[in-house]
């Protein structure tokens, strides 16, 4: 079927920005030892949607894992790095494996085994570094090492290298970590074992933290990472993948602090534009009891026929999860709803052992029959806002449905605008979409309206374990209905989430925004604890110019994209909108199914001429720009099933964003599933035609370098901002050359571009350069 066109298209961008890991690399000294990568039997094909990348003639190396552990106590990082290295080839080979340092890390001590031998490896700062790479540059006619051109490795040289056999690498090094005003950064150097001639089959990063003082802020702004507390002072990170092709290092951010709430800031501002910030605030887990707000719960619970099975058995085991998890000083209803309402007290009560138990003989004998009445529910629900001593407590619906409404108030507009005239404004409804068959705009609005969030259970996932985790996050909220102002001079916008939703123990809020102006700034967090107000105040500087921390308006416009999407979705579409996520996804490469189409139509209207297009394969194929269309019609328009249930998704998990890459891999895996493909692998549905399965390897690609995006076309990598200098003066460098060598020591900067290939275009000063072979 001409979906599968589409399917080929567009999935294909999920592989490029994939995040994964890696540590070391080896370069192969000689490579008239071995005639390529012949391993000692066939591999089998991939399967699409992955498409392996031809392995770089100095590393034709494969990795078999990689792992990396941690241990952070205070600012000194001791890590260890266990990585086996495979030679597919006939041939024995010599090589020498090399280890980036993090840039600006001191490191005093760096151990290296091979094979369980000791070895001593030699440090090359990086001057010396450099003109070792630009050589094995103009030998190899590669320019991927350029990357790290800028930063001190260690090497060692590798001999011998045996014919389809294994090398076991373990280094350890320790290294002084800095603080910027109270925020500690880690870097753990592993991107390159994207030289890896195969995905690297298992990658396991565990990180221990370990400090003084309460330990508040862990964020992440590379990888979607676990985060364990061990108590007030200690945390375990971990991240973890299979068959995995690398794209970043690891980047991690903590904090301790001395106070009750942690409030870190990070700038990134271009000369001459708007800044933009991040905030993380946490409380930590060593908030005192007397710092946990009481709080009001009611449950209202879906016992219509549809949830027969195994949906109701799952719902009453993660409810009695929820009633046993309650604080001592809060207070609960349940209230299961079909064709009639059934509330369990008629009243908030103290979630004493007695009003548990009970509860929990309520819960067992649910049965799943009758239709579905969600206006009654919510109507009974909200109103119990207005029990006796609500006063200023924070009032919450757990609100689980796995149908449409189908019987009293069926019509989407009045369900919500009795939800308005029931909300007295201090109501969070976070609703559980349960299965597909659901009206996920619904759920949405309902949600948007009462400042809540939805997630949605698909039928292969556990909602035990979902509803079980969430309630888990946010039992013990320690500030509700926050608010942020900033003094002096500054101006900020855009910020998200907005507004700011409570912060919970053990959790944390990651705030980004835009800003206008300069200096220092006081930043004052009110918020609300058992009914006293409470105020908190940072002192920040948001400086006029600050190069670093380029993810931070990529992470922006990943939340702002997830916004305007769901503002098309719900609310409809209109030109202003569409062109925003079109300029933003093409600027930053937010790159999701939905994205490429806008972007695609976009060039085509301004009529760019075709060797600047950024996505010419799907271009060129009417069949699959047909089939994209009506795909953003199904997302505009469709409201419940699977294609309302994947829409919203895709924009939740944008505007939900705490890194950038893992979040489009969320969006697109939606999509995925939509159609029928498995998020992680080519599995396709019994409708699609398998025949156009290898069109995924011809599929276009993205990268974020160094703050810009990249895509690939028929004439290489085009920078997305060439585009918008159609005036601009042209250099051309032929690749490897001396003015090409020249321009790299000139503009150091511009290392991370060159080494994404020997044919690409990009922009610097103004100015459009054009590398050729």
């Amino acid at each position: 079927m001409k979906r599968c066109i589409l399917f080929s298209v567009l999935v294909g961008f999920l592989c490029a920005i994939t995040a994964s890991l890696a540590a070391g690399l080896i370069i192969i000294e000689d490579s008239s030892l071995w005639p390529g990568p012949v391993p000692p039997h066939p591999l089998p094909p991939p399967s699409p949607p992955w498409h392996w990348p031809q392995p770089h003639v100095f590393a034709p190396l494969q990795v078999d894992y990689v792992k990396a552990n941690t241990h952070i106590i205070d600012q000194v990082a001791v890590t260890i790095v266990d990585e086996e290295f495979y030679n597919p080839n006939n041939a024995r080979l010599e090589g020498t494996f090399v280890f980036p340092i993090p840039k600006g890390a001191q490191l005093d001590k760096f151990t290296m085994e091979i094979d369980g031998r000791q070895v001593e490896a030699e440090l090359l700062p990086a001057g010396k570094a450099r003109h070792i790479y630009e050589e094995i540059v103009r030998k190899l006619r590669d320019p991927a090492l350029l990357e790290y051109a800028n930063q001190d490795v260690f090497k060692v040289r590798i001999f011998p290298i045996e014919p389809n056999s294994k090398k076991r690498i373990t280094l350890s090094y320790t290294q002084l970590l800095k603080s910027d005003n109270g925020l500690v950064s880690f870097l753990l150097p592993l991107s390159a074992d994207k030289f890896s001639c195969r995905p690297i089959p298992t990658v396991s990063v565990k990180v221990d933290l370990e400090t003084r003082r309460p330990l508040k802020t862990v964020y992440s702004p590379s990888h979607k990472i676990e985060v364990k507390r061990n108590g007030p002072n200690r945390a375990t990170v971990g991240y973890e993948a299979t068959d995995v092709l690398p794209e970043a290092d690891l980047a991690l951010y903590f904090a301790p602090e001395r106070g009750e709430l942690g409030l870190n800031l990070l700038t990134h501002k271009c000369a001459g534009e708007d800044g933009y910030f991040l905030l993380l605030a946490s409380p930590g887990i060593d908030t005192k009891d007397r710092r946990i707000v009481n709080k009001d719960v009611v449950f209202a619970l879906d016992t219509s026929g549809s949830m027969a099975g195994k949906k109701i058995e799952q719902a009453k085991k993660a409810l009695e999860f929820c009633v046993e998890n309650l604080n001592d000083g809060d207070r609960f209803e349940l209230i299961r709803f079909s064709t009639d309402i059934e509330p369990l007290f008629n009243s908030l009560v103290e979630a004493n052992a007695k009003n548990r138990t009970r509860a929990e003989e309520f819960v067992k004998d649910l049965k799943a029959i009758g239709a579905t009445d969600i206006d009654d529910a919510l109507k009974q629900a909200l109103g119990l806002q207005s029990s006796k001593g609500a006063g200023d407590r924070p009032f919450r619906v757990i609100f689980l449905t796995d149908g449409r409404p189908t019987i009293g108030t069926t019509d989407e507009g009045q369900i919500l605008t009795n939800v308005k005239d029931e909300d007295t404004g201090k109501a969070r409804i976070f609703c559980f979409g349960i299965g597909t068959d659901v009206n996920a705009h619904l759920l949405d609005q309902i949600t948007e309206e009462t400042r809540g969030a939805s997630q949605y259970v698909l039928p292969e996932e556990d909602l035990e374990f979902k509803l079980s985790a969430f309630f888990e996050k946010v039992k013990e909220p320690v500030l509700t209905n926050p608010a942020l102002q900033f003094t002096g001079g500054l101006q900020t916008k855009q910020l998200y989430p907005s507004p700011l939703p409570d912060l919970f123990k053990g959790e944390q809020l990651v705030l980004v925004g835009r800003y206008s102006g300069h200096g220092d700034s006081a930043m004052l967090l009110e918020g609300t604890v058992n009914g006293a107000v409470r105020k908190f105040t940072y002192e920040g500087n948001f400086p006029q110019e600050n190069s670093g921390n380029d993810f931070i308006p990529r992470l922006w416009a990943t939340r702002r994209v997830g916004y305007l999407l769901d503002e098309i979705r719900l609310h409809g579409e209109n030109s202003e909108l569409r062109d925003e996520v079109t300029q933003l996804a093409r600027k930053y490469g937010i790159v999701t199914p939905y994205t490429a189409y806008l972007i695609a139509e976009d060039e085509s209207r301004r009529d760019v001429p075709s060797p600047l297009r950024l996505l010419q394969e799907f271009g060129k194929d009417p069949e699959a720009r047909q089939d994209a269309a009506r795909s953003w019609q199904t997302f505009t328009r469709e409201q419940s099933g699977d294609a309302g249930v994947a829409s919203a998704q895709s924009s939740l998990a944008l505007k939900m964003a705490d890194a950038a890459a893992p979040a489009q891999m969320l969006a697109g895996q939606a999509f995925q599933r939509r159609y029928g493909l498995a998020p992680g692998g080519p599995a396709l549905s019994s409708t699609a035609d398998s025949s156009q399965t290898p069109r995924v390897d011809s599929a276009q690609q993205s990268r974020f370098v160094a703050g810009r995006t990249f895509f690939r076309n028929e004439s290489g990598w085009v920078d997305s901002i060439v585009q918008n200098f159609p005036q601009a003066r042209h250099i051309r460098l032929q690749f490897g050359s001396r003015e090409y060598f020249d321009f790299l020591g000139n503009h150091p900067q511009a290392a991370s571009w060159l080494a994404l290939g020997q044919n690409l275009q990009f922009v610097l000063d103004g100015v459009i350069y054009e590398i050729y072979e």
